[in-house]
C-alpha cells in the first residue's frame, strides 16, 4: 500500500499540532465549528477527523475512557444498539509528560451502523470509528481524536473504502 503525502498542520491555534494526509479540508472554511473541536473531511472519501479538547471525564477510569467516549459517540449518532467493539486498549506515553507522570492515552475502534444528517435507518452506512484519547490530568483536559472510515456505503450515497494515518504532536512546556 502507497504511503500518502502529510503535512503537519497547527490546531488550536497553534496550541498543538497534528500530521496527517493532505487530502483532508479544514472544515471552518466552510462552516462555524466549536471552539473545543477541529474537524477535517475528505469529501471524495467520505472520511472525517475531528479533534477535540474536553473537560476532564474524571469519572472516568484511564483503562476505559477510549472504550467510554466510543460509546459516547455511537450514542450521539443513534447507533449505541449497533456497535461492534474490535479493539480497546491503554498505553502510558513515557515521551509525554503530564507533571511528574506519563501521560496515558487509551484506544478503541468500533464499527457502527449511521445515517448522515437526517436521514433514516433505511439511510444508514456502516463505518469504522477509531477513537483515541489523551487524557491530561494536570490540565484538566480529555483530548479526543475521532477519525470516521466508511464500510458499507447504502445505496443513497457513495464513497470508497480507505486506510489513512495520523500523529499528533503536543509541545513540551
Amino acid at each position: 500500500m502507497a504511503v500518502e503525502s502529510s503535512t503537519r498542520r497547527p490546531l488550536f491555534g497553534g496550541a498543538i499540532s497534528s500530521s496527517f494526509p493532505f487530502r483532508f479540508q479544514d472544515v471552518s472554511n466552510i462552516r462555524e465549528v466549536p471552539d473545543h473541536q477541529e474537524v477535517f473531511v475528505d469529501p471524495a472519501r467520505d472520511e472525517s477527523l475531528i479533534f477535540e479538547l474536553l473537560d476532564l471525564k474524571g469519572e472516568v477510569e484511564d483503562g476505559g475512557s477510549a472504550l467510554w467516549f466510543l460509546r459516547d459517540v455511537a450514542n450521539e449518532q443513534d447507533a449505541g444498539d449497533d456497535m461492534v467493539i474490535e479493539h480497546s486498549g491503554t498505553v502510558q506515553l513515557a515521551g509525554l509528560r503530564d507533571g511528574e507522570a506519563s501521560a496515558v492515552a487509551g484506544t478503541a475502534i468500533g464499527k457502527l451502523a449511521v445515517s448522515k444528517g437526517r436521514q433514516g435507518r433505511e439511510a444508514q452506512n456502516i463505518v469504522r470509528v477509531y477513537l483515541a484519547n489523551l487524557r491530561l490530568k494536570n490540565a484538566a483536559t480529555d483530548v479526543v481524536i475521532t477519525a470516521y472510515e466508511p464500510l458499507l456505503i447504502n445505496s443513497t450515497g457513495s464513497a470508497p473504502r480507505v486506510i489513512y494515518s495520523f500523529v499528533i504532536f503536543i509541545p513540551a512546556p
